[in-house]
């Protein structure tokens, strides 16, 4: 079932093989190739490359997949490797030292913190200690189905929550440029970076590609999509489809509520479908809502379309917790941001922009 739930997950990318002129003008065959693997950010991550030859292909692929496990092993808060200071070394050293860190676990913390002084506190990395308890109680249940007349078992209380909440605050999160260290000044908190890792290292990675002179390719990973460039097979744009929650929550078998046509583009989707588990037939999905404690309740999805990865994925978590209105104001007064809503009745709401982009 996990298995199966991981690949619905994916969005859906249509492209064919094709050709490019040499300085020349012959014509070199491109061919697609894709490469998926499991091993990052707790995800399916698939690559998608046009290339002149499998071996490029190859090199592209290996050259990303080891970029994402890397990056993937500095920014987790959930295992220690040894010689490594990551997030859960920040965590694990909270109230006693400052840890010094690679610039991009440095540069992703200070990244988050600007998010969230600039755009809303309603996404808060500092809110690790709440986000700890609904993770014990909903990782060891991920995609069940849960019946049971003793809910207590399976959901926190109120009162267990409210005392996690006392111990976050993005104040007490301490960066020294100079020496690229983090320090948590307060032992009971912790940091939990899940809101912007994961689009925040494929849009470096993405950078990274680029200037090693790759110009068309495509990374998705889980709901996060970045497209670069134009797929080699005469179209001007990557198309990628929107995964319809009802499809993975088991209530419709329709796969997809939208395609796309994008280019030099990040698509992310934050959803009720990701990282959740039943309980009386009620969802409790992984995106916790600051003021009651609990899941988001908005929507069932929401998408952001924006040129950085990172940003998207920090966007689309805070607009799915908050109302319409909110979001959509919020998303208007960013230059070339676009969003899509889709809310719990299914009634679709978009960005002006998101018109000109839909498949048609």
């Amino acid at each position: 079932m996990k298995k199966k739930y991981l690949i619905l997950i994916l969005s859906l990318v249509f492209i064919f093989s094709g050709c490019v002129m040499t300085e020349n003008k012959s014509e070199v065959p491109m061919e697609k190739y894709n490469e998926t693997f499991y091993d990052a950010f707790d995800t399916v991550i698939t690559l998608t490359i046009f290339a002149p030859s499998e071996k490029e292909a190859k090199e592209f692929f290996d050259i990303t997949k080891e970029r994402f496990i890397e990056l993937h092993k500095e920014f987790t808060t959930y295992e220690n490797y040894d010689g490594l200071n990551n997030a859960k070394t920040i965590n694990d050293k909270a109230g006693i030292e400052p840890v010094k860190v690679s610039d991009d676990l440095f540069n992703l913390i200070k990244f988050s913190k600007e998010c969230y002084e600039k755009y809303s506190k309603d996404t808060d990395i500092s809110m690790g200690s709440v986000l700890k308890v609904w993770h014990n109680y909903r990782d060891p249940y991920l995609l069940e189905d849960i019946k049971d007349e003793d809910e207590s078992k399976y959901i926190p209380s109120i009162s267990e929550l409210e005392e996690a909440k006392k111990h976050i605050g993005i104040e007490h999160i301490i960066l020294d440029e100079n020496e690229k260290t983090v320090f948590i000044d307060d032992k009971d908190v912790s940091i939990d970076i899940g809101a912007t890792a994961k689009g925040y290292a494929v849009e470096l990675i993405s950078d990274e590609l680029v200037e090693k002179g790759y110009d068309s390719f495509l990374i998705s990973a889980g709901g996060n999509v970045k497209a670069v460039g134009s797929p080699k097979d005469g179209r001007d744009n990557w198309t990628v489809g929107i995964q319809n929650p009802d499809a993975i929550l088991g209530n419709d078998s329709e796969n997809l509520s939208e395609t796309i046509n994008i280019k030099d583009l990040s698509v992310v989707t934050s959803g009720n479908y990701q990282r959740f588990y039943k309980v009386n037939d009620k969802v409790y999905h992984h995106l916790i809502d600051k003021d009651t404690l609990f899941p988001g309740e908005y929507f069932k999805s929401t998408t952001v379309i924006y040129e950085d990865s990172g940003l998207a994925d920090f966007l689309s978590t805070t607009i799915f917790l908050m109302p319409y209105e909110e979001g959509k104001k919020l998303i208007e007064s960013i230059d070339g941001a676009e969003a899509m809503w889709l809310d719990n009745e299914n009634n679709e709401y978009y960005t002006e922009g998101v018109k000109s982009l839909l498949k048609k």
